[in-house]
């Protein structure tokens, strides 16, 4: 009987993660995974979504390969909406990497770490080859998770000198912006309206979990750069129609966007726009393939989707680097 050899599997927490992919580091991987990815080198199919009966929530399985650096694997991730106000993060999940010489798997990550990085990076990553040069007033809608990572991810691209934040709850707007304050030195300004949060911004993230647009066109001035986070799925939508035709709109990956973004299925159901009205991927604009922002006043909008290369890309470094430093749990099978 031949005996095959065991699998050793590299099992890492959040905590390691954080040690293991700083932000900045993080910004720059995703320049070379989206401009692997709209160049061809990966193979990302769409995630696929199971929705489970009454408020259970649902589940995301997120596969692909990805050829620089090369690798592949999945994500699986629940969302449970029981989470909210409790200590457990409303989405929570792994990421498998194997490796492809032999197949093997390799690690199991903390996805919702993996996530909470790697979705801020790439709007950092938006927001440098997009914004203007002198942007530096941002506006966050949203006070999760993703405001935090995306807060740390604006200030490795561009100089703050003003940041305003919006929750529905304006008791979590304040205790956000005293939490980041604190936390980055910056003066983080608690604001109860969306209107007066925008006002003069540059940068807009939006990283809320509405279901319906909280962001409008009246609202967003000439020279914006807005990055779309927090809508996922094709039946909600943060920005409205107006919002969306009138800038130069950029994604992820076209496949996702074409049947996954909400808001810009929205523009197209109303006959405002078309299917062209998408200029292309990030990935395009950051090989130099693709004009981003073509002058001063231009509204430029980078809609996140989030796709398994970028958490393959992150996965493999942070496996990486837990090699070579021995850090992590190693298990035997």
């Amino acid at each position: 009987m031949i005996e095959r050899p065991g699998v050793d599997l590299r099992i890492l927490r959040g905590a390691e993660i954080r040690e293991l992919l700083p932000m900045a580091d993080c910004i720059d991987l995703m320049r070379r995974t989206m401009i692997a990815v709209s160049e061809g080198r990966a193979e990302i199919p769409l995630r696929t979504v199971i929705k489970m009966p009454g408020d259970i929530g649902m589940m995301g399985n997120m596969g692909g390969f990805l050829a620089d650096p090369e690798c592949y694997g999945v994500k699986i991730v629940s969302l449970s909406p029981r989470n909210v106000g409790t200590a457990y993060s409303s989405h929570l999940g792994i990421v498998l990497l194997f490796e492809t010489a032999h197949g093997r798997p390799v690690a199991i990550l903390d996805a919702g770490e993996i996530t909470a990085v790697r979705t801020a990076a790439v709007s950092a990553l938006a927001t440098d080859l997009l914004a203007r040069p002198d942007a530096g007033d941002l506006a966050i809608l949203g006070t999760g998770e993703q405001a935090v990572s995306h807060l740390e991810a604006m200030q490795c691209v561009r100089p703050l000198r003003r940041v305003r934040a919006w929750s529905p709850n304006l008791a979590s707007a304040e205790r956000f912006s005293q939490e980041q304050s604190e936390r980055t030195g910056l003066m983080v300004e608690p604001v109860a309206n969306v209107g007066d949060c925008v006002a003069g911004a540059d940068i807009i993230c939006t990283v809320s979990k509405a279901r319906d647009p909280v962001l409008f066109g009246t609202d967003v001035g000439p020279g914006t750069h807005v990055n779309l986070v927090g809508s996922s799925i094709v039946t909600t939508a943060e920005a409205d129609v107006s919002l969306v035709t009138k800038v130069r709109y950029f994604v992820d990956l076209r496949l996702s966007a074409i049947n996954e973004a909400g808001e810009l299925r929205r523009a197209i159901d109303s006959g405002k726009i078309g299917l062209d009205h998408l200029l292309g991927e990030i990935g395009d604009v950051a090989n130099g393939s693709l004009a981003g922002r073509t002058s001063p006043e231009d509204i430029t909008l980078y809609k996140s989707l989030g796709i398994a290369a970028q958490d393959l890309a992150a996965a493999h470094l942070i496996h990486e680097r837990a090699c070579a430093r021995g850090i992590g749990q190693k298990v035997s099978f």
